[in-house]
Formats: C-alpha cells, structure tokens, sequence
C-alpha cells in the first residue's frame, strides 16, 4: 500500500476510533458508584497522545493564479476519482468542473501523482478544489495579479531587519521597536579599539550583522533591479518612500552605508561582521569580527555594482562607494592565496563595468581562459558572466558568444528538468532543497530577460506555485502567505526569514511580476 492512501487510511481509522471511543465512555461514570455497580480508582483520566496530522491531497498554491495563466491542481494517491470541481468559498457553489489525469508513480516521493487542470476558468474569486473521497484543497485567488501584495511583503522584510533604527508602528507594524545595537563595538581580537558600526541589516535571530550574507544579498536585489527595473517603484512604505529614488534602492542603501564602516580605513581591508553577546547582566556588548579576504574581495565587488547602478540618482555617493571598492579589491590582490579564483573574477567584472580599466579586463579575461565555464552553479562565476555580458565597455565577443551559450544551456536544463518533474519544478525535494531549487530558479530568470520565452515563464510560476503550498508537505515556504506556512510551524524554514534566500525570492518574483505586468515591460 502506497504512503499516500495509507496516511489518508490512518487518519480515517483513527477519526472513527475517536468518535467511537467517546461515545462509549460518555456512558460510564468516571469516579464514585454507579447504578450498575461499576466503581473507578478515583483517577481522572489523562490523553496525551498527539492526533496525526492530516493533509490535503489535493495541493494548490494557496495564493492563488493569475487569470490567464496555467492552473493546475496536483492530486496525491493511487486511487483518485475521475473528475474535480472548483467550489466558490464564499456561497459554496461549484463552479468549474475538470478531469483528473494520471501522471504515475513518483520515485523522488513514493506517491501516485496526478494533475488537474483548470486554466480555462478565469473568474476573479476565492475557491477551492474538491473531489470525491479525497477531500478538498486549501483555499486560494484567482485575480489580474494575485502576487503584488506577496511581493512588496518579501521587499518590505528588508526593512523590518533594519538594525539601529527606530522602526515606526506606523511603517512596520507589529514589527517596531527601538533603534538597536547603535552603541560603539570593539574589535573582537583587540578590545581597546572601538568603531561605530551602527547600521545595516540583521541576518539571524542573533542580530549579527555579516559582510559576505549581506554582500550576496544586495547582489541579488541589485540584479533584480537591473533586469526589471520598471517593477520597483517609489512606495513600499519605508521612510525613504516619495524621495524619487526606487525604494529597493533605498533599502540597499541602508546596508551600504554600514558596509563603508566596516571597511579599515587605512588598508581598505573589510571586517567581517558585527556580533553582540550578553554582557553579564549589564545588556550587551557588541564585537566586531576580524579582517577576512572573503568579506574584502565580496564587498569590493558589491559596492562597484552599487555605483554603478546609483550613479544617476547620487553621483557622488556612487563614486565614494567605487573608490572604496577599487581600495578592497587591491588590498585583496595582495593576499590571493586567500581569495577565491571565482570571487576575484566577479570582482574585476564590476570594477571593469564600472570604470573601463584594463587592469580588470585582464584578470577577468585570464580566468576565462583558464577556467572554461562549463556550469552556473558557483554564484560569483554567474553574476561575473551576467555583468560581463552586461557591460557598455569593450568586451571580447567570441567570449560573448561562448557565454551566451553556457546560460542558454543552462535554461534549457532548468527547464527541461521542470517538464520532466511531476511537481514541475527543477527539484522535488524536502524544505532543504529549497535554496537549490531558488538559486536554478534565478538562473533561468536571467536567461528568461535574454530571451523572452513563454515556456520558461511558465517554468517561473511553477516554481512559485510550488513554494506556496503545491508540493507533498501542502506547505508555503514563505512566512505568513496561505493557510499553512512556515511561519506558523517554525518560521526559521521560511525563505522570508533568510535574507539571502529572500532575496533570490524577490528576483524570481520580480520576472513574474514583468509578465503579469505586460505595461512595465520597455
């Protein structure tokens, strides 16, 4: 017997045992003399087993679907009946009617899968799938746009993280609180020494503030602005909202201003990250963690990025940020014993954007030829390609041409994976494969920009539908959206609780949100 339709027996049987249980011991007394002569120990009876949790077969994504766009329902188990329906949720009238197709046997998962599909009904509304025997889904939208509050939550997480700032009610919330960790830190090896480092964005439940996840995070937001930057817009409800100046750009801000902090500024050398601990009862002190070549060639490469693509709204500000950058990528350069070929590569592709030097084209050029891209798996080798084919400075064009290609293959891998996945999706794994299947998921979001192609923003929204509850655990990974989510089991499996992972979210998101926006579109 398959696990899908044991779990739904179990569930059954333990319903009936219940039901059945009670109802015999409402007709005996539970303490003193009874009328039939039936007597107790005087003991109340205690139930402390924990009753299994049912889920739905029928998985959705409990947001919803745009109108236009492909919905389908995946049903779980081996034996299913032939058709669903979709029920209106306000009055309970089914309103849609669909076939149940047979996909097989899963390997990756051990259940029976099968699809239905009701692309064709487009009516606005919040409905459910139901079917005989089986049960029904959760709830879920169907509208134009059922993500834009979704999105601007995953933005907004941003500013909730914000360290050393007074976060208003008004903007955040049940989230506000007063300005934190704004004290001087001393350095960690050397605590005579003590740097304001106020600032920046909280990565952890700790509230440590760290150079290379924030770094890896600003790159993600920052490419999501540079692919799409008509989606971004001006009123997040942040406190830089109306400024003229998109607000992803304002909360990238935030965490460059405590970057340039963190820079020594007589070497150009980069501390790595902020920590606090309990200071034996008299609050907390703050410490500052050493010097490391990943923390210096990673915020070089950041804040080059940063500059470029702020230059138009703050030139001279862009041009502090890319000084400092040039500062940590040559102080880096001494130690490359310590540095990655790959995070060195990504480094002199922004630099070489950014300023034309030849010095960089060169490194960038030597690795090129040293190290055949062949995958897109390592981040710095991807965003290094991404940047160098986005260049207005001279490029080399068969290099050009043969990176084109490496992505291009790339997308059709993530895609041709998807299609042959029952779940529709890149990976079918549990909640850990999720930053797997995001950081394929931003790749083909690129390629997608290169090319516009139905098929891989198809491949896109599937990969949401499946983050938001169509997959076996009927769960969202994002904290708060739908009716079972992360946030309410332990919110620290939620991608909007990891920074980096939220990022890459909003990227993702960002290549949907251009295709239900057709008008944001150059």
């Amino acid at each position: 017997m398959r696990n899908g339709y044991f779990k739904k027996l179990i569930c059954i049987l333990f319903s009936v045992l219940l039901l059945t249980g009670c109802a015999y011991a409402s007709e005996i007394p539970l303490n003193g003399n009874s009328d039939n002569g039936f007597t107790t120990l005087g003991l109340s009876p205690e139930f402390d087993y924990e009753v299994p949790e049912c889920l739905p077969s029928i998985l959705v994504d409990q947001v919803g679907y745009a109108e236009g766009s492909n919905k389908i329902a995946v049903f779980q188990g081996e034996f299913l009946p032939n058709s669903f329906v979709v029920v209106d949720a306000d009055n309970g009238e089914e309103v849609y009617k669909g076939e149940i197709v047979q996909k097989g046997y899963d390997d990756k998962t051990g259940v029976f899968i099968s699809y239905g599909d009701f692309s064709a009904f487009q009516t606005p509304g919040s409905y459910y799938i139901k079917a005989a025997v089986i049960g029904q889904s959760y709830a879920f939208e169907i509208a134009e746009n059922p993500y834009d509050s979704l999105f601007d939550v995953a933005l907004k997480q941003y500013y909730y993280n914000r360290c050393g700032l007074t976060l208003s009610s008004e903007l955040a919330g049940d989230a506000a609180h007063n300005a934190c960790h704004s004290k001087e830190a001393q350095m960690k090896e050397e605590a005579s020494v003590k740097l304001d480092v106020s600032g920046g964005w909280h990565v952890d439940e700790a509230a440590t503030r760290d150079v290379t996840i924030g770094c890896r995070t600003v790159n993600h937001l920052l490419l999501a602005y540079e692919l799409y930057p008509e989606i971004f817009d001006d009123d997040l409800g942040i406190p830089e909202s109306g400024n003229d100046i998109p607000d992803i750009l304002d909360e990238v801000k935030y965490e460059i201003d405590w970057l340039l902090k963190m820079q020594d500024s007589t070497s150009g050398a980069v501390y790595s990250s902020v920590g606090s601990v309990d200071n034996a009862g008299h609050g907390y002190l703050l410490y500052i963690d050493a010097v490391t070549m990943d923390a210096t060639i990673q915020f070089a490469a950041t804040m080059a990025k940063f500059s470029y693509l702020y230059q138009n709204y703050d030139r001279e500000f862009a041009t502090r940020c890319l000084k400092a950058a040039d500062r940590a990528y040559r102080y880096a350069g001494q130690y490359l014993n310590d540095v990655t070929p790959e995070e060195y590569f990504y480094a002199s592709t922004e630099l070489y954007r950014a300023t034309g030097g030849y010095g960089y084209h060169n490194v960038l050029l030597n690795y090129l030829m040293q190290n055949p891209v062949t995958d897109m798996e390592n981040d710095f080798v991807f965003w290094g390609c991404v940047t160098y084919l986005s260049t207005k400075q001279r490029v080399d064009i068969n290099t050009c041409e043969e990176l084109i290609g490496v992505l291009m293959a790339e997308g059709e891998r993530i895609s041709y994976a998807s299609k042959n996945s029952k779940f529709l999706v890149s990976m079918d794994e549990e909640q850990s494969g999720s930053a797997a299947l995001l950081r394929d998921i931003t790749r083909l979001a690129v390629v997608d920009h290169i090319i516009t192609n139905h098929e891989y923003a198809t491949v896109l929204e599937n990969h949401l539908h499946y983050m938001l509850g169509r997959n076996l655990q009927s769960i969202s990974y994002l904290d708060g959206a739908g009716d079972r989510n992360y946030e309410d089991i332990d919110e620290k499996q939620g991608i909007m609780k990891q920074v980096e992972l939220n990022a890459e979210l909003v990227l993702m998101m960002s290549a949907i949100m251009e295709e239900l926006h057709p008008e944001s579109k150059n």
